[in-house]
């Protein structure tokens, strides 16, 4: 075992074409998670690169050369005799010990709410995050960003291999069930899709009980592939689910539903930045703490949206509402209303704002 430290403590690292993330490392030790293909690794390369060589070992703990009992038994030591002082332990595996050295850092598929570290949870690129990789700051930054999605990886494959390299991906770190059930979700015609209603389509793929697609829903949850909307004051209602990036959706079926699509990426937007959101009828995203509504309507004009308006009016007035952003594609103006202020704003420009 000590060979292969050997090994790790003296390989050169290489991150190409790294684009700062909005999550920066410091001296702090840190547990860092996050879904497959979300930055993780690159994130942590890329700081070890700002350190002295000598300073710290990487361990990639999927290594199957790895004895983690002669591991446990050898890395503080190790550590001790090199004068190493940052230990990364990427794709961290529980039964391995972790050494007392001044800074440790380990990725995670999902938290470990034991470990006495600061967490990070790494979420895929958010439209500003995005904007670092393109050209032009222009709707073909957001026509690309609707093809791509927040996955970095995305930028360094040729599109003929993208949607495979997600599928593999996937069905490398997931359960065969759970990969299933993002199947299922991904093909549906609508963001509202109850977990029977998931059972009555997926029993017709496979042999399930529904304990367990309550358990692998749940876990997707927790491994935050999946996120779900409560409806406002009818907290037993059908919720709403949202994938944590719409590549995986692009990725997992040809059918093509563009206003789910873009209703999903409004979501991101919103949940990034720690928005609780819930939703009512004929409206999509109502954020209680802002008293504020928001709205996808990607080709809308003023007079689909004054009918939309119309239609939600008892809502505005008995929830206090004083704010309606109305979240197009390309499309800005303003609404005037006697209850509520209603703007109109292109996503490009209204991800920037939602952000400050």
């Amino acid at each position: 075992m000590e060979l292969l430290l050997d090994e790790y403590y003296k390989q050169n690292l290489h991150v190409t074409g790294y684009v700062t993330r909005k999550v920066q490392l410091d001296r702090r030790s840190y547990q860092i998670s996050g879904i497959t293909l979300s930055g993780k690794t690159t994130l942590v390369k890329n700081y070890l690169l700002t350190c002295k060589k000598s300073s710290y070992i990487y361990i990639d703990c999927r290594d199957i050369r790895i004895d983690i009992e002669a591991l446990n038994a050898l890395l503080t030591h190790y550590c001790q005799q090199n004068g190493i002082e940052i230990v990364v332990l990427d794709n961290y595996i529980d039964t391995i010990y972790l050494p007392s050295v001044a800074q440790l850092i380990i990725t995670t598929h999902t938290p470990i709410a034991q470990l006495d570290l600061e967490h990070i949870a790494l979420m895929p690129l958010d439209y500003e995050e995005f904007l670092a990789y393109e050209m032009k700051y222009d709707s073909t930054a957001l026509n690309h960003f609707l093809q791509l999605g927040g996955l970095p990886i995305m930028q360094t494959l040729a599109h003929e291999n993208r949607h495979l390299y997600i599928q593999q991906a996937l069905q490398n770190r997931l359960s065969a069930v759970e990969f299933n059930v993002l199947l299922v979700i991904a093909r549906s015609s609508t963001a509202k899709l109850s977990t029977f209603a998931l059972y009555e389509k997926l029993k017709s793929r496979r042999k399930i009980s529904k304990d367990l697609l309550y358990r692998c829903v749940a876990s997707l949850q927790h491994k935050q592939y999946l996120f779900y909307v409560d409806k406002w004051h009818h907290k037993r209602a059908v919720k709403k689910c949202y994938f944590c990036d719409i590549a995986l959706k692009n990725a997992l079926t040809h059918q093509k539903n563009f206003r789910l699509l873009f209703e999903n990426l409004v979501f991101l937007e919103l949940n990034k930045r720690g928005r609780t959101l819930y939703y009512s009828e004929k409206i999509d995203f109502y954020i209680p703490s802002q008293h504020r509504i928001v709205l996808c309507m990607p080709f809308s004009n003023e007079e689909v949206l004054f009918k939309t308006v119309e239609q939600i009016e008892e809502f505005i007035v008995t929830q206090g509402v004083t704010h309606i952003k109305v979240v197009t594609m390309g499309s800005s103006g303003a609404l005037q209303h006697p209850f509520v202020d209603v703007e109109m704003l292109p996503f490009s420009e209204w991800a920037i704002i939602e952000g400050e």
